[in-house]
């Protein structure tokens, strides 16, 4: 913004806090807001102007994050496997899942947390924002999230914002504001708005503290270009229009849809598998051990009184049982840090490695790579289908004035990039003709021909059609001049780099535009009285008719300083030649040649035409358009209804043909891809000439290729129309595409002929019927459904403004980087992250199947195999570094990754902290351990170490019977104390515990290597027999 400005707050927001993303339920009706009367608004009760875009608060914050932890299925498997191993059939202490559950969720917590503050500090700046708010006679400053509605508020230049707000005064004295709509749009282009003339002087505070009326308008709603409502002052009505209308929409700051790639899919698919694996290994173990239960085996101790799970007498009891015990112990088949370490993976790959890629890097804007998302890593390199746009992502978007066909007669010298490959593929060779003394090259004009320039016009047969063209240039558009008003100075703010370019042509023809104010435009006029003369010429703009998409084409009626009436049109071939007179039949044919010749070179036209008014004919017409824009309901139908009246029997002038060159390396990256293997599909709506031409230049098709053209425009297409049912039509069409696509269905690429809202129609069309991964790019607004369809959406920071890259999931700044991000990054990324995928299966895997065949050996009782706490850590720490560096640093090139790693200090700090730290805690658990559990088995170990050397069986083991060795080993360890497992209820675990037990009787029994292992889970009471 450049001025200071007026304005009253329109909002209607609360006394509650706005929660953004979310449309707020409305009353179907229009609302009513008072102007500077905060009594008369505070009936209605509107919401407050305080935003939150925070997703918790202190008492949100625990039981809505745990919800979205436990919304992925492996926490909430965890979650259950930690309240089974609470019970008494749990065969492992609940720390061995307690323990990594909590630490995942501890670190998935404080990641939201911390994300959530950083919100809640933007809010609280925002929020506490100053505004001059007008408080009687007198502004004063107070924070945005004070501000009413109805509230009339002053900002300065530079300034943002508060609220949306109507525009009522500027310090400009014609009450024009210029502002720039970045942060609503991504549209970087300044934008003119100009208040109502019965309002410009409330600018004073003393005045405007006198300013009281209604405003009548639309409900709250996310539309950016549209607004219906009418401000009554003073008992006049007056329609207010987007142009009166400063926005802040908070409506709008809603995020992009939320992608999950094709990997974290088949993740679940591959998690569901391992669930049924876990099912089956527990089946088996369970009906393991119901076979196995039997009180045969005396030493285990299954008298009457046992428990339920060890009783055999109810074996379905003990199956049924054993199952949810061996479900708590295979519970490490299920990666439970799966899910964190890919996640930490996948950010240090966006932020180190392809925010940090230096051959993405633009150094001519000064524009690095940007991954906004790391969900979609892997994604890129399954990529099969590319979408793109071609302004702006295959092209660079600078538009320059190169041709045009004034009355008939075509003019410009210069030879396309276009034109010299069509030379090429037939053989032939052009070369830039040597340029003449009138030829002039800046930013937007690159224009040569000597009968143009200078004056020259002035000696062509119909110079009056030429003063047409060039007027036509001059007024019929929407930009905005900025700096000194002289030709080598001024600087022109245009919505499109099309519009810069036809003003910048006009300029250099010899009609300069450099004033503006709401009702008039400045041109500076050269030779058109007299060869060398120049005057300056006010033109009156009494109405613009604006473009759209749908329209495609914009309008403007203009009042001469003698009083002549006239329309200026410019637009598409085929609107404005639909509405042409029969005058203009002699030049028709020949500029349709020009048209065709200019779009087989690649360039972009457009075709001006004009129509003389008288003032009866105006004046009842503006009635009309009055009453269309002072309507409160469709008011922009109807504002195309009365466009419809005037802009008829037009006056063809000519045409202008527009060079937007290809982008550096774009041929070089769409070979590269196609090779890869790759389709690739350029959706355009440009001629079908122009878009095969373009197609041929960067090398999406060659000559050794067929090609096959699907149109609607075929005869049985036409008839159907004609007779206008619509069942018939798709049937035809259907019918005519399909019969068409099965010639072309194995060719690779594509180019299409759809204009912008299709884009996003074709996009999903392919990705639902080719289930394939598909990628969109683009650079407009226009591209943004077409890459939030796809699978991947990249957006190319271009001259279209950001609001394709706010949309995206990556940004790069030139379409040739697309080869480093798909077949380098993505291709990595998708290579690594499986690596580590199967890594985590197969470690988890033979951690649990060790475990899975212990339990053959244990009599499916479901002892366990591993300690507690090794059991906890396994997956969160002692394997979680292997896992990473694979992810982080895997390449094909063993020697090359090595190189790497020993070229960066990290490797070596890593190399000396790791034994240092692992020792460190060893240290520390093992005096944590003997300070709390001083007679841990493995002190008694230590106690009776050497008691049994040199001391024979016999001295210890004295039966007097006639039993065999064996059976008298075996009785005497049946008369030992009845200790039991705290899991299994047997008397021993295994046979490993029969040195301890056999120890404290006096009885000797070999030690064998694994008792330390076996005494993990058994606490029993020391017993000493001398």
């Amino acid at each position: 913004m450049d001025r200071g400005r007026e304005v009253v707050d329109l909002r209607q927001v609360s006394s509650q806090t706005v929660r953004l993303g979310r449309v707020q339920p409305q009353h179907p009706s229009h609302r009513t807001i008072y102007c500077n009367d905060s009594d008369a608004n505070f009936i209605a009760r509107f919401k407050s102007n305080s935003i939150s875009t925070t997703k918790y608060n202190v008492l949100t914050f625990l039981p809505k994050g745990l919800f979205e932890q436990f919304r992925r299925v492996a926490n909430l498997y965890f979650l259950m496997i930690s309240i089974l191993s609470t019970t008494p059939i749990s065969p492992v202490s609940p720390v061995t899942n307690v323990v990594p559950l909590s630490l995942v969720l501890l670190v998935s917590l404080i990641k939201e947390a911390f994300e959530d503050w950083k919100r809640l500090e933007n809010d609280n700046s925002i929020n506490n924002t100053a505004v001059d708010v007008l408080q009687g006679q007198n502004w004063e400053n107070m924070p945005w999230r004070k501000l009413q509605v109805g509230d009339i508020v002053r900002v300065k230049q530079d300034g943002f914002f508060p609220a949306d707000l109507l525009f009522l005064a500027s310090t400009n004295p014609d009450g024009v504001c210029y502002i720039e709509t970045a942060n609503l749009d991504g549209e970087t282009n300044l934008k003119i708005r100009k208040a109502l003339e019965k309002t410009w002087d409330y600018l004073a505070p003393e005045i405007a503290d006198k300013f009281k009326g209604e405003i009548q308008c639309e409900q709250p709603n996310n539309s950016l270009y549209t607004f219906t409502g009418n401000l009554i002052i003073e008992s006049q009505t007056l329609p207010l229009s987007p142009n009166q209308i400063l926005l802040r929409v908070m409506m709008n700051s809603m995020s992009v849809p939320s992608k999950r790639s094709t990997l974290e899919r088949k993740l679940d698919k591959l998690i569901l598998t391992l669930f049924g694996g876990l099912f089956m290994m527990c089946l088996i173990g369970a009906i393991g051990s119901g076979v196995f239960i039997n009180r045969k085996y005396y030493f285990l101790g299954l008298f009457d009184d046992v428990e339920g799970q060890f009783n055999p007498n109810n074996r379905f009891v003990v199956t049924i049982l054993t199952m949810f015990t061996l479900i708590t112990l295979y519970s490490t088949i299920i990666p439970i840090s799966l899910y964190v370490s890919i996640e930490m993976i996948k950010f240090i790959q966006c932020a180190q490695f392809i925010d940090k890629d230096l051959h993405m890097y633009h150094a001519e804007s000064n524009t690095p790579a940007l991954a906004r998302t790391s969900n979609l890593n892997e994604e890129l390199g399954q990529v099969e289908y590319i979408f793109s746009d071609k302004t702006g992502t295959l092209t660079r978007n600078l538009m320059e004035f190169f041709k045009c066909s004034i009355g008939g007669e075509a003019y410009g010298t210069g030879i396309t990039e276009i034109e010299k490959g069509q030379a090429e593929r037939s053989g032939k060779k052009l070369s830039d003709d040597a340029k003449s003394d009138t030829a002039v090259h800046e930013k937007g004009f690159n224009f040569d021909d000597a009968r143009l320039m200078h004056g020259a016009w002035r000696n062509e047969h119909d110079p009056e059609i030429c003063k047409e063209f060039f007027r036509c240039l001059a007024l019929c558009h929407t930009v905005l001049p900025e700096g000194d008003e002289s030709p080598e100075r001024i600087t022109y703010q245009a919505a499109s780099p099309d519009e810069a370019a036809l003003v910048t042509a006009a300029k250099n023809f010899g009609f300069f535009f450099y004033r503006r104010t709401p009702t008039t435009v400045m041109v500076r006029e050269s030779h058109v009285e007299m060869m060398g003369i120049k005057q300056d010429v006010s033109y009156e703009i009494l109405n613009v008719l604006e473009f759209n998409s749908t329209r495609k084409r914009q309008s403007i009626v203009c009042r001469y300083p003698n009083g002549r009436l006239v329309l200026y049109c410019k637009g598409a071939d085929t609107v404005i030649y639909e509405r042409l007179s029969n005058a203009s039949n002699d030049i028709r044919k020949v500029t349709r040649e020009h048209l065709e010749q200019f779009g087989s070179a690649g360039l972009r036209t457009l075709c001006l035409a004009y129509r003389e008014l008288t003032n009866d004919l105006y004046e009842k017409w503006n009635e009309k358009f009055i009453q269309a824009k002072s309507s409160l309901r469709d008011r922009e139908k109807k504002l195309d209804e009365v466009a419809e009246i005037i802009e008829k029997d037009l006056i063809l002038i000519g045409c202008t043909a527009i060079e937007d060159k290809l982008q550096d390396g774009v041929p070089v990256c769409i070979e590269t891809l196609a090779r890869a293997g790759i389709k690739i599909w350029v959706l355009t709506g440009d001629k079908m000439e122009t878009a095969i031409n373009i197609a041929y230049a960067c090398n999406l098709i060659n000559n050794d290729m067929k090609q096959f053209i699907i149109s609607s425009e075929t005869d049985a297409i036409q008839e159907a129309e004609e007779k206008g049912d619509p069942v018939e039509i798709a049937r035809v069409i259907k019918d005519t595409v399909k019969n068409h696509l099965k010639q072309c269905l194995e060719e690779a690429h594509r180019y299409l002929h759809v204009s912008g809202q299709k884009l996003a129609l074709v996009t999903s069309l392919v990705k639902k019927g080719a289930h394939r991964i598909t990628l969109s790019i683009g650079d407009g607004a226009n591209d943004v459904s077409m890459m939030q369809a796809a699978h991947v959406g990249v957006g190319i920071s271009g001259l279209e403004g950001m609001q394709a890259v706010m949309a995206s999931d990556f940004a790069i700044a030139q379409f040739r980087f697309l080869t480093d991000l798909l077949l380098v990054h993505g291709r990595w990324s998708y290579i690594r992250l499986c690596k580590v995928i199967t890594y985590f299966f197969y470690k988890n895997l033979t951690f649990t199947l060790t475990q899975f065949w212990f339990t053959f050996q244990t009599g499916f009782s479901g002892q366990r195999f591993y300690d507690d706490w090794f059991q906890s850590l396994y997956n969160v720490i002692f394997t979680a570094l292997p896992v990473i560096i694979v992810g982080l640093f895997d390449k094909e090139n063993v020697y090359f990754t090595i190189y790497v790693l020993l070229s960066t200090f990290y490797f070596y700090l890593t190399l000396l902290l790791v034994p240092v730290v692992a020792l460190l805690s060893d240290f520390f658990y093992l005096g944590i351990q003997r300070w709390f559990f001083p007679y841990n088995y493995q002190i008694v170990q230590e106690i009776h170490r050497g008691e049994y050397e040199g001391v024979g069986s016999r001295e210890f083991l004295e039966i007097g019977n006639n039993l065999t060795p064996d059976e008298a080993r075996s009785y005497a360890i049946l008369q030992l104390p009845r200790e039991k497992s705290r899991h299994t209820g047997f008397a021993f675990d295994s046979p490993g515990y029969e040195s301890f037990f056999a120890s404290q009787q006096g009885v000797f029994a070999p030690i064998m290597a694994w008792d330390v292992a076996r005494r993990a889970s058994v606490r029993s009471k020391r017993t000493s027999h001398r």
